[in-house]
């Protein structure tokens, strides 16, 4: 099995497509086990280097094996580079408004929305934690292999510039942007936990961002916990049939109460 071949396996249809707003890129696809409830719920935010050529296809297959655990999953997509009114910072609007639509919905598909974990892969990591530190409702955040440094990624030139393209320019010409979006320099509030999950093989987002991450954060009174996949790249933290996946799950499993 290829790393990447998680990203051309079709996932099953979502039991329904919801949008949380007027644009076309507006939408998320919710998932909910057939019995019980009111269901803790995942929200899933894709990477993809928070461009248009990659969307949530990808990560349908971990909200399926939440689902099938027992979790409601809310697979977001949402603006990125590349569709009008993506980048900064109307791709992190579109986050912020997904996570607000979900008590909207609670009761008409027997969610909790006060149990919410938000999780993100890659740059969806970066959203994740970004939203942890601008939303005070947010309680629970995993990161998967985040893209958490953004000036790192701006000085290592990662994907091409990417974070240049995200966030509509260089440090010194956009300096609010990487300010109020680098998860580095935000303040995450006391009471939500953080966990920073990773692979030391992973070759797309350095190893180091994610223990940095944690190190800075720890030293800053952050409720923030490091997990170390070490039989783990990239994508096998978001790969269901892989050894590093039962890991994943638990966490989430921990975090959303279960």
């Amino acid at each position: 099995m290829e790393n990447d071949s998680i990203l051309r396996l079709a996932p099953s249809p979502a039991d329904v497509r919801l949008a949380y707003g007027s644009d076309a890129n507006q939408f998320g696809d919710l998932r909910f086990p057939k019995s019980g409830g009111p269901f803790a719920v995942v929200m899933m935010i894709h990477g993809g280097y928070w461009r248009a050529k990659f969307d949530l296809g990808h990560t349908g297959h971990l909200c399926e094996a939440l689902t099938a655990k027992g979790l409601a999953t809310w697979n977001v997509e949402y603006r990125r580079a590349g569709n009008a009114g993506g980048g900064w910072p109307g791709t992190f609007q579109d986050i912020g408004t997904a996570f607000r639509f979900l008590p909207q919905i609670a009761k008409r598909y027997n969610l909790d929305a006060s149990r919410v974990v938000v999780m993100g892969h890659s740059a969806g990591g970066q959203l994740a934690v970004c939203l942890a530190a601008h939303e005070p409702a947010v309680k629970h955040v995993v990161s998967l292999a985040g893209v958490l440094d953004l000036q790192s990624a701006y000085d290592q030139h990662l994907s091409n510039d990417a974070v240049v393209e995200f966030l509509g320019g260089k440090p010194s010409a956009v300096t609010d942007h990487y300010r109020d979006a680098d998860p580095m320099e935000l303040k995450v509030p006391k009471g939500t936990a953080q966990w920073i999950i990773y692979g030391p093989a992973d070759v797309d987002v350095p190893p180091e961002f994610s223990r940095n991450y944690v190190q800075t954060k720890k030293a800053r009174g952050e409720d923030v916990h490091l997990l170390e996949i070490v039989e783990a790249g990239h994508f096998e933290l978001i790969d269901p049939r892989t050894a590093a996946w039962g890991k994943v799950e638990a966490t989430v499993r921990h975090e959303a109460g279960m």
